[in-house]
C-alpha cells in the first residue's frame, strides 16, 4: 500500500523537471526498504519490485518534464511486458537506488532498463516494454512519444538480448 501511495504522489505531484534532460539520460530514484515491502522471508517481495519500478518510471517522466506534454495530448503510459532478474536481496531499512534509462524504441513501444543497486552492488535488473495509449484507447507509436519528449533523440540500436526478448514475448514492432 505504501508504494501505491508513493506512485500516486509521484504521478500527481511529480518532482521538478531537470533542465537539459534528454530521453536517453538516466534517471535515479533513491528509496529505502520499508516493513510493508517485505515478504515472509524478510526480503523485498518480487511484486514490490514492480511497484518500486512504477515510481521510478514516474520520476523518469518527471525529470523530462513529460507529464504536461503527455497530458495535453491525452496520452498515458502502460506496461506491455516486463522481465526481472534478481541478484541480491534487499532487506529491511536498506537504502538503494533505481536507475531508469531508455534502451531504445520502435513503432510499438519504448524499452527501458531499471537497475536496482545497493551500496554500488547490483540487486536486480528489470526490462520494461512501455506502451503509450490515448484516452480514446489508441496505441501511440513509441517513436511518436519520443519525438514529443525529445525531438533531437535518435533511437540507439536495441541490445541483442532485449530485442530477442521483445520478439519472444510479442511486443516488438512487426513489419
Amino acid at each position: 500500500m505504501t508504494r501505491q501511495i508513493q506512485l500516486t504522489l509521484a504521478s500527481t505531484r511529480p518532482r521538478k523537471a531537470v533542465l537539459g534532460r534528454h530521453v536517453l539520460d538516466p534517471s535515479v530514484t533513491r528509496m529505502r526498504v520499508h516493513p510493508g515491502d517485505l515478504d515472509f522471508y524478510m526480503h523485498v517481495n518480487n511484486g514490490t519490485y514492480l511497484q518500486m519500478m512504477d515510481v521510478a518510471r514516474s520520476n523518469f517522466l518527471a525529470d523530462l518534464g513529460a507529464f504536461a506534454l503527455l497530458k495535453e495530448r491525452g496520452w498515458y503510459p502502460v506496461v506491455a511486458a516486463s522481465t526481472m532478474k534478481y541478484r541480491r536481496s534487499l532487506k529491511l531499512w536498506d537504502r538503494f537506488e533505481i536507475t531508469t534509462r531508455v534502451l531504445g524504441w520502435d513503432d510499438r513501444v519504448v524499452y527501458l532498463e531499471q537497475v536496482f543497486t545497493r551500496a554500488g552492488e547490483l540487486s536486480a535488473r528489470g526490462v520494461i516494454a512501455g506502451r503509450f495509449l490515448s484516452r480514446a484507447g489508441e496505441r501511440i507509436p513509441g517513436s511518436d512519444v519520443v519525438a514529443v519528449l525529445d525531438p533531437t533523440a535518435t533511437a540507439p540500436e536495441l541490445p541483442e538480448d532485449v530485442a530477442r526478448w521483445a520478439d519472444a514475448v510479442g511486443v516488438a514492432h512487426r513489419a
